[in-house]
């Protein structure tokens, strides 16, 4: 059966929230290694603070590149149907021919580094009218100010934030804006057992 996404436990802990999230929504509970757990905690957290404060600047660039790498390899070789690609730079952004909107078409779910008052990370799981499914770790109740940004409680494997696609593109660091496009980061994951790909699904064309 597969769990509920869950929220950070911490200020810090949004890029392994982020991406355990991302193993849930795509695999079962039952079919989750202890050991990618074990190394999606062990990689991340690895900056430190002004005052030498070992995670309490988050998770670095270079530590979900790694993490995404060692989940791939962990895939070919047979340990969980996973595989992961890291992007940087001017690939990261959303719309037509991006390679986010087209693994969010294809089942994947996507880890990606923006902005929420500071660098952040949250999970895409799904794209519609215009629209991203959203599953941010950083727990909130009250409304955004922003009304076109909506919050919900209705889809707690999934989603829990449907944000315009028009937010993501910007380079500042405004909420949900992926910043300077230098800057910019995302991991692709898939369940290779469900990807859909031309030659499973017409739904891929559509």
């Amino acid at each position: 059966m597969k769990n509920p996404l869950h929220y950070q436990l911490s200020e810090y802990d949004c890029g392994p929230t982020s991406m355990l999230n991302a193993i849930s929504f795509l695999f079962k509970r039952e079919e989750i290694p202890p050991e990618v757990i074990r190394n999606i905690m062990l990689y991340c957290l690895d900056c430190y603070n002004s005052e030498g404060a070992p995670g309490k600047s988050g998770t670095s660039c270079t530590a979900m590149m790694f993490l995404s790498n060692w989940l791939n390899r962990y895939g070919k070789v047979g340990q969980l149907p996973v595989s992961s690609s890291y992007l940087s730079g001017k690939s990261v952004y959303i719309g037509k021919d991006s390679l986010i909107n087209d693994a969010l078409h294809r089942g994947g779910a996507v880890v990606v580094r923006l902005y929420y008052d500071v660098a952040h990370y949250v999970l895409l799981t799904g794209e519609r009218s215009g629209n991203i499914m959203m599953f941010d770790p950083y727990y909130q109740e009250e409304p955004f100010p922003q009304s076109d940004i909506i919050l919900t409680a209705e889809h707690p494997f999934d989603y829990n934030r449907i944000v315009p696609e028009s937010y993501f593109n910007r380079e500042t660091q405004e909420l949900y804006a992926l910043g300077k496009t230098e800057a910019r980061e995302a991991v692709l994951l898939f369940n290779e057992e469900t990807k859909l790909t031309p030659e499973k699904t017409i739904e891929y064309f559509i």
